[in-house]
């Protein structure tokens, strides 16, 4: 039986710095982020993502968070409160002290609209990843989908499978200046064609034998693929679908799976 192992981590507030920010395409952004505090960052798995704090407009440095013992803890009354938002971690460099975050820039929110803006030497802190999800890498074959929310969580999927793995992915973009050469092949779907990943998945026929789905991007559209995924009698601890974010909602704690 093929046992995926949730691996937990401690938690640790780090301060980090901008080192550079590199654009992918006319909607995505690398931040790489440095410095010392990275020391004894943890990074296990694809999708594993992190807390990110920004600073208010106008301030050099965000408010950081406090933790208790069962985790992030109210601030006292009066004090600033913390704006954060979860993203997926890109790259990690231990040598080089550097972590690699992907935004996507929708025009709106404190994390797209401080990405759109970053320069080295502005200042974010992180806090994360609490756990990771260890999936094994011996399933008959793999079924991947992603918006751009979740691209850099899929990139990395087809970066750390092994070469041969039966992988079916799909990628929902904004339209073709929006796509990504990834390690591996992806079906594009296109919004500006009338593409989705939910009407790709819930038209999609599972295959036979033993296999791990991952699916994540807008919370909505996910629960008709859940139920599809379901109705074929799908192994229940063998697929994560998880909402990203939601639509017409302001902040989704990452990760949202309703099981409905």
């Amino acid at each position: 039986m093929k046992t995926v192992e949730l691996v937990w981590h401690d938690l640790t507030p780090r301060l980090l710095e901008v080192t550079r920010v590199t654009r992918l395409t006319p909607r995505m952004v690398r931040i790489t982020l440095g410095g010392e505090q990275l020391d004894g960052f943890k990074y296990a798995a694809p999708d594993d993502h992190v807390k990110v704090f920004f600073p208010e407009p106008g301030a050099e440095l965000p408010v950081m968070p406090t933790l208790g013992e069962e985790g992030l803890e109210p601030p006292p009354p009066g004090s600033p409160l913390p704006t954060f938002r979860d993203y997926t971690i890109r790259y990690v460099r231990p040598e080089e002290r550097e972590l690699d975050i992907d935004f996507a820039l929708h025009g709106h929110g404190p994390g797209g609209t401080w990405a759109a803006n970053a320069q080295p030497g502005d200042k974010v802190g992180i806090l994360g990843p609490r756990g990771s999800t260890m999936v094994p890498h011996e399933f008959d074959w793999y079924l991947l989908g992603a918006d751009e929310t979740a691209l850099p969580a899929l990139a990395a999927w087809l970066e750390q499978l092994p070469a041969g793995a039966d992988v079916t992915a799909f990628c929902e973009v904004a339209g073709a200046a929006e796509e990504h050469r990834l390690a591996g092949e992806v079906r594009w779907l296109h919004r500006d064609r009338g593409e989705s990943l939910q009407q790709a998945l819930t038209g999609y026929r599972l295959k036979g034998g033993d296999g791990y789905v991952w699916v994540a991007g807008e919370a909505t559209g996910l629960k008709p693929i859940r139920r599809h995924i379901r109705a074929h009698g799908h192994h229940r601890d063998w697929a994560e679908i998880d909402g990203y974010w939601k639509r017409g909602t302001v902040n989704l704690d990452h990760h949202e799976d309703d099981d409905e």
